[in-house]
């Protein structure tokens, strides 16, 4: 069963000098570590700052293919859905395969997702090769590039997942600018093609997600890996194919040197059978390790030690299953507000997505910087953040000058930062060893969020002719969804003051 974070070693009730530590690597908090946010960085900017620019290329979607706004803005959120939701399943490769070879190949599939979609003939081939096909690789990336950064910190945990993180909002607002820009000249045709060779980057990215030890792929500080066997060699494993055999001593039957009075055709002859018996060995330990991969994974979602019996854990999965569309929907439809109100030119000059990108990047930083303040709780932080953008949410459908715009967008921008602190907040709930499998879920529920999101908000406006009341029912939703984070914390404080009571009584 997993517990809070006292079990783990993050006691941040307790005088902080009795706090339990991993142990220490040369790479934690610094070194290396700083090149994972780097490359987690870069990753936000190709994924998450390409998804949240998508409204320039659903007007383009709208013109095209004179679909109505419900069934074209599930393109875009399919894309953003599928990233998230398959969170899980990308745990599985993670534990199996690694952080690095997984990133690689989602960079792969995700630029193949953006190629393909250039030669869409109709709405539902974007399903298919935008939504499903792209959006698979960008969560194959994105995993990763969250879990790497919670790897290699521990001190500045906040900071670092911040810092990765503003990426983006640079990404929103770069993917912005050249979106637009590769429309107007190349067509929305040439310019998804260009994106695709954008996002072979990628690969880059994920070449950078180095594991901290040496023959671990996404090692834990203190060289404990839960879910990853090492990869032994070859000369390490036995001739049953199980790993931790000791090594073959020189002049053994198993050398090329006891070969040396063999004639030439025998030789030969050997050593193709050698080379055969090493590929038996290396698939053998690769069949071990999958199925002990696959046993950690399954373990950690339906067995005895399941996430689902951490109480404060479910409570985060509810909220997160509101909480994202909030986020997600002024970034699809502003544009076609824009639109609607006759901003088109002021918007055109500094479009509202990008006042929410900038503001979003100091959003995050300040947010992570707070949260890592010794007096300061990041659940708190984290609290207050959503209070403010849902507040905006239901503010935001009143607004029809491009000032009065701007400003909200600014607040949502910036409030939203506080994305940057859920793999924090996940991490404290159930511990290091479980980030992967737990963040996962998470992000599985924001993506069930972004996926129903911006077609609901598309369909109100079908049916009515504006979008109000879907900023509104959203910001219902959203209060939901934070009212289960409330509960736990409610029900603890209830609990200790029963206690208090009880023990007063007794003395």
């Amino acid at each position: 069963m997993y517990t809070s974070h006292e079990d783990i070693g993050y006691d941040f009730e307790d005088d902080p000098k009795e706090k339990k530590t991993l142990k220490p690597h040369p790479d934690i908090d610094g070194g290396w570590a700083w090149m994972m946010v780097l490359s987690s960085f870069f990753v936000h900017i190709l994924i998450m700052g390409s998804q949240m620019a998508l409204g320039v290329l659903n007007v383009e979607w709208l013109e095209e293919f004179h679909q109505s706004r419900g069934l074209t803005a599930w393109v875009s959120s399919l894309s953003m859905g599928v990233t998230l939701i398959v969170g899980p399943f990308i745990g599985l490769f993670i534990n199996t395969c690694g952080c690095r070879r997984t990133a690689i190949v989602g960079g792969l599939l995700n630029s193949l997702g953006w190629v393909l979609s250039a030669y869409a003939a109709n709405v539902h081939y974007l399903f298919i090769t935008f939504g499903l096909a792209a959006g698979f690789g960008s969560g194959m990336a994105y995993l990763p590039a969250v879990v790497m950064v919670g790897r290699y910190f521990q001190k500045r945990r906040a900071l670092a997942q911040g810092l990765s993180t503003t990426g983006t909002g640079f990404g929103t607002f770069l993917m912005t600018v050249l979106l637009k820009y590769l429309c107007a000249e190349y067509g929305w045709r040439n310019a998804m093609f260009i994106q695709g060779a954008v996002s072979l980057n990628l690969c880059v990215c994920g070449a950078l997600m180095r594991p901290l030890s040496p023959g671990m792929d996404g090692d834990v500080p203190g060289g404990k890996e839960p879910h990853v066997i090492p990869a032994h060699s070859t000369e390490s494993v036995r001739s049953s194919g199980q790993p931790g055999g000791t090594e073959e001593k020189e002049g053994g039957p198993g050398t090329d040197d006891s070969l040396g009075d063999v004639p030439v055709p025998e030789k030969a002859a050997h050593r193709k059978d050698m080379c055969a018996f090493r590929v038996l060995k290396m698939m053998s330990q690769l069949t071990v390790k999958i199925r002990k991969g696959f046993q950690d994974w399954y373990s950690g979602y339906f067995g005895t030690a399941s996430l689902f019996t951490n109480r404060m854990f479910v409570a985060f999965v509810f909220w997160a299953l509101f909480a994202y569309s909030s986020f997600v929907i002024p970034f699809i439809h502003l544009p076609e507000i824009v639109n609607l109100y006759n901003l088109s030119e002021e918007n055109d000059v500094f479009p509202l997505t990008s006042i929410i990108a900038i503001v979003h990047i100091f959003g995050k930083v300040i947010l992570g910087i707070v949260a890592d303040l010794p007096c300061i709780s990041v659940w708190n932080v984290f609290l207050m953040a959503n209070f403010t953008l849902v507040l905006c949410i239901f503010i935001l459908p009143s607004m029809h000058t491009y000032a009065s715009l701007a400003v909200i967008c600014a607040l949502i921008g910036f409030s939203s930062g506080y994305f940057s602190l859920m793999p924090v907040v996940t991490e404290d709930l159930v511990g290091i060893e479980h980030l992967a499998n737990a963040y996962g879920i998470i992000i599985c529920a924001n993506g069930i969020s972004a996926l129903l999101g911006p077609p609901f908000a598309g369909w109100i406006y079908d049916i009515t002719q504006k979008y109000d009341f879907s900023f509104y029912v959203c910001g219902l939703l959203y209060m939901v969804g934070i009212l289960f984070l409330l509960i736990q914390p409610c029900i603890h404080i209830i609990e200790q003051s029963r206690k208090k009571y009880m023990d007063g009584a007794n003395a």
